[in-house]
C-alpha cells in the first residue's frame, strides 16, 4: 500500500488534535486587557504543545516520505503514535489551567514521553518493514536526537514532582532541539536521487 492514504490520515488528525487544542481556550468575559491575564498559562501551555504537535507533523512527513510502502504493522505503529499524540489536548489544558502544578506538569510529561516512545516504535517498525539498509535507516543513524529526547522527558518528569519549573524548562530544551527540521532524512533522499 502506498503512504499517501496513512499520511492523509495522520494529517487529519494532528489538525484535530490542533484544532481541539484551541477549543481549550476560553474566550474572557470582560473587556480589557486585565481579563486576558488568567489565559496566559492556558496560552503558554498551547504553544508548546502547538510547537510539539507541529514538530511531530513534520518528522513524520518527512519519516513517510523515505517509505516505500505501508504495511500493517506500520499502520498499527501509527496509530499508537496518533493516540498518543490525541491526549496533548487533555494534558495541555490540564496543565495550563493549574498554572503549571506539578501532577498536571509531570502528567504532561508522560505524554511526551510516551508519544516520542510511539514514534521510535513507528521509526523501528519502518525500518524492519525495509530493512537495515533503507533510506530511514542511513537517515537516522544512531539517532542522538531521539535518545536524548526520552532521557529529557524523564528527567522532567522526575524533576516535575519536586519543581515544575525545571520540567517546563526541559520541555522547551527539548522542543528547541527539535524545532530545526530535522534534514537528516531529505539529505539522504537527495543523495539517494542524485545518485
Amino acid at each position: 500500500m502506498p503512504t499517501g492514504r496513512l499520511e492523509a490520515f495522520s494529517d487529519g488528525v494532528i489538525a484535530i488534535i490542533i484544532t481541539i487544542m484551541v477549543l481549550e481556550m476560553k474566550v474572557p468575559h470582560g473587556d480589557r486587557v486585565e481579563d486576558l491575564v488568567p489565559l496566559v498559562p492556558i496560552f503558554l501551555s498551547y504553544v508548546l504543545s502547538f510547537v510539539y504537535v507541529g514538530i511531530y507533523w513534520n518528522n513524520h512527513h518527512h519519516m513517510l516520505h523515505a517509505c516505500a510502502g505501508v504495511t500493517g504493522a506500520m499502520l498499527w505503529a501509527n496509530l499508537h503514535l496518533l493516540f498518543w499524540l490525541s491526549l496533548f489536548p487533555f494534558a495541555t489544558g490540564w496543565m495550563g489551567e493549574n498554572h503549571f502544578t506539578a501532577v498536571p506538569t509531570a502528567l504532561y510529561g508522560v505524554v511526551l514521553l510516551m508519544a516520542a516512545i510511539a514514534y521510535s516504535v513507528l521509526q523501528q517498525t519502518i525500518i524492519r518493514a525495509q530493512g537495515h539498509e533503507s533510506i530511514l535507516r542511513k537517515a537516522i543513524g544512531r539517532d542522538w536526537k531521539g535518545k536524548l529526547s526520552l532521557l529529557l522527558y524523564v528527567l522532567a518528569i522526575l524533576g516535575a514532582l519536586r519543581f515544575a519549573w525545571i520540567a517546563q524548562g526541559i520541555f522547551v530544551v527539548a522542543a528547541l532541539i527539535w524545532l530545526i527540521p530535522d534534514r537528516r532524512i531529505k539529505n539522504v533522499l537527495q543523495r539517494t536521487h542524485s545518485s
